[in-house]
Order: structure tokens, then sequence, then C-alpha cells
């Protein structure tokens, strides 16, 4: 029986696809940890802390989950929290293959640990955190993609940007 179970990610930030892998995975461990990545390869809007604030806020209800950030191996942090188990997320199918690859990776480094996907709900399926950035960063409405919090977190971000003039990194939404 699995007891503790670990979601990894960056969160930049947390959405409702996220927060329902969360639900879901919180229903099925009797311990959740969500573990915000410190420092991923990627364009963050909000540092490591601000990250596992919206993200606790996002999930204070569960009492069965807590938010932590994270650096190094994903393996390795499992063990340090005693997890059993990796929760990911699976939206479409280019997702599996990189999850597929990390699990074995992951199963490599750490034999006792399963790798655990959920699919995401069919509302949530275009959800990223890149495209929510960029909708928010063109003054779009996000509303539907992520709580109140984190709305007003980004609304506060798009105006210092723009007052300081930084220019808004395109994923695919202006072409």
């Amino acid at each position: 029986m699995i007891e503790t179970a670990l979601y990894p990610g960056t969160f930049d930030p947390v959405h409702f696809g996220h927060i329902d892998i969360a639900r879901r995975a919180s229903n099925l461990f009797k311990n959740l940890v969500v573990a915000v990545y410190d420092r991923p390869a990627k364009n963050l809007m909000f540092t490591v802390e601000e990250r596992v604030e919206l993200a606790q806020t996002a999930l204070r209800d569960l009492p069965n989950v807590r938010v932590q950030p994270y650096g190094g191996l994903t393996v390795e942090f499992a063990r340090e929290v005693d997890a059993q188990a990796i929760v990911r997320g699976l939206r479409v199918i280019s997702d599996f293959e990189l999850e597929y690859q990390m699990a074995l990776t992951n199963r490599q480094l750490a034999p006792g640990i399963e790798f655990v996907c959920l699919m995401t709900r069919q509302t949530h399926a275009f959800l990223s955190s890149s495209i929510v950035k960029e909708v928010a960063l063109l003054s779009g409405d996000v509303d539907g993609m992520v709580p109140p919090h984190v709305a007003r977190a980004l609304e506060a971000r798009r105006r210092r940007r723009e007052e300081n003039h930084e220019p808004v990194p395109v994923v695919s939404l202006r072409d």
C-alpha cells in the first residue's frame, strides 16, 4: 500500500489542470507532497517562493496535501519525503512520450518508487502554464484557467512587465 506520493512540477503558475491532478491524487494516497521544482530550464514568471505560496493557497482545502520546494533529482526528493510513488498528469500524446522516458529513468535510479500517471480531465486538456502566462500577459481572460488568487498574481506581473516595457514571451497564441 502506498502511503505517500509526490506530485512534482514547475507550477509556474499553478492552474486548474494541476489542481485537478492534485485533488484526484489526494484521494488515492494517504499523503501527497506537491513538489515545486526550484530551478527548471524554463522561462519562469514567478520565484519558487511565489509558486509555493500560489500552490498552497490553491490546495489549502486538502488536508492531506502539503506543498514544498525542492531542487535536484526528483527521485532523491521523493526519498527525502518517504514517497513511494511519483504522480504525473498526462494531457496529450506527446506528454506520454516524455513521461514514459522519465518513468524509465526514475525506475533505473530508484527501483522502489512507483510512477503513476493520471489522465487530465477533458476540460483541462488544453491547459499549460506557458499558455496561461501568455494569455495573461496579453491581457486575456484567464478566469477559467486559474483560481482567482493566481489570476490576480498574473495581472500584477503583467502590469509590472508593461511598466518595465518587457516583451511578452510568445508560445503560440499570437500567430
